[in-house]
């Protein structure tokens, strides 16, 4: 009799992974962050500029832009001062903000 064929361990869902992960759900609170804080940034975007614009990294200081070229990058860090005003009006703790040209 052939010995019983070993069965592949069982396959996490990834939010089941995430969440039994310390270093991952920090990661994953982090990456909502970023995408919270850029709801509220995007309306001091204007329409043209925000398919060039994405959510760049968060930490405990500060928070990135990303801009499509350098040319985005140069018209965001005009809007700086309007970004920060909406996401204070919304009640986001006061980070850094910068803006980075995505490297893709």
């Amino acid at each position: 009799m052939p010995p019983p064929a070993l069965q592949p361990p069982r396959a996490l869902p990834l939010r089941e992974a995430i969440a039994a992960s310390e270093p991952l759900a920090r990661l994953g609170a982090r990456l909502r962050e970023s995408s919270a804080r850029f709801d509220c940034a995007r309306g001091a975007v204007p329409a043209a500029l925000q398919p060039h614009v994405a959510a760049g990294p968060v930490d405990d200081s500060q928070w990135t832009l990303l801009a499509a070229n350098s040319a985005v990058a140069a018209k965001l860090r005009h809007l700086l001062p309007a970004i920060e005003a909406a996401l204070s009006d919304a009640g986001w703790p006061p980070r850094a903000l910068r803006v980075r040209v995505r490297k893709d």
